[in-house]
């Protein structure tokens, strides 16, 4: 039998498919978190993240050997539109933190965030076995919110008025979702999809890739 697969090479979706980044990308990255508007949205800082610490950000956290990170491409067209990743990877309690960040504006509203973290959803649960998804989220971002929400993340808690933007204070809100909120809604289909795939299909899940540090392999093994 095939070893039990830790995280994909490629998922596929009806309006995207998520790969694995490559190093061009980190062109891509330069200029989304150089936007004012990427930064008001994603960081309690209220400028945007210097060219070196984009670069430092990009190897250590999307191509590093323990990078849980996604590229977003529109289906339609290959075209690189965002990115989404786990971070704080709990095997002991099979528990990670979620992050999305859809770069380019011009696709905002068009579902390709909600897709992208659905299909993330589902390896979490599906493939990897765990228990809990959570992520933090300022409460301005309201068109976040109702993507999260579609995805069955709920709110659990906020941190009173912890950002200061746009003249005022707001609320940071922290959201989650469990694995059995993802059984009740997608994991029957999940599990049918996952059957109907041929056992050689190496383009659809990955088996523990060679550069994969130890210590990930002994967090992700803890819990499978």
């Amino acid at each position: 039998m095939a070893p039990k697969p830790w995280f994909p090479e490629v998922l596929t979706g009806s309006k995207v498919v998520l790969r694995r980044h490559v190093p061009a990308n980190v062109d891509s990255f330069l200029r989304w978190y150089a936007d004012p508007e990427i930064a008001r949205l994603a960081r309690y800082q209220a400028t945007p993240m210097r060219p070196e610490e984009i670069e430092r950000f990009f190897a250590a956290r999307v191509v590093g050997p323990d990078a849980l990170a996604m590229a977003v491409h529109e289906k339609r067209t290959n075209r690189l539109v965002g990115t989404c990743a786990f971070s704080q990877l709990d095997g002991e309690n099979g528990s990670a933190l979620y992050h999305i960040t859809i770069g380019e504006a011009d696709v905002w509203g068009m579902g390709f965030g909600t897709e992208a973290t659905q299909l993330m959803l589902d390896h979490a649960f599906g493939t990897l076995g765990l228990h809990r998804i959570a992520l933090y989220v300022f409460e301005f971002n309201e068109r976040a919110i109702r993507a999260y929400t579609r995805c069955g993340f709920v709110i659990e808690g906020r941190s009173r008025e912890s950002i200061w933007r746009d003249g005022r204070w707001w609320d940071e809100l922290a959201m989650s979702v469990i694995e059995s909120d993802w059984r009740a809604t997608r994991g029957a289909a999940y599990d049918a999809a996952a059957r109907s795939v041929p056992a050689d299909r190496s383009d659809v899940v990955e088996p523990v890739a060679a550069g994969t540090s130890d210590r990930l392999r002994r967090t992700l093994g803890k819990w499978r």
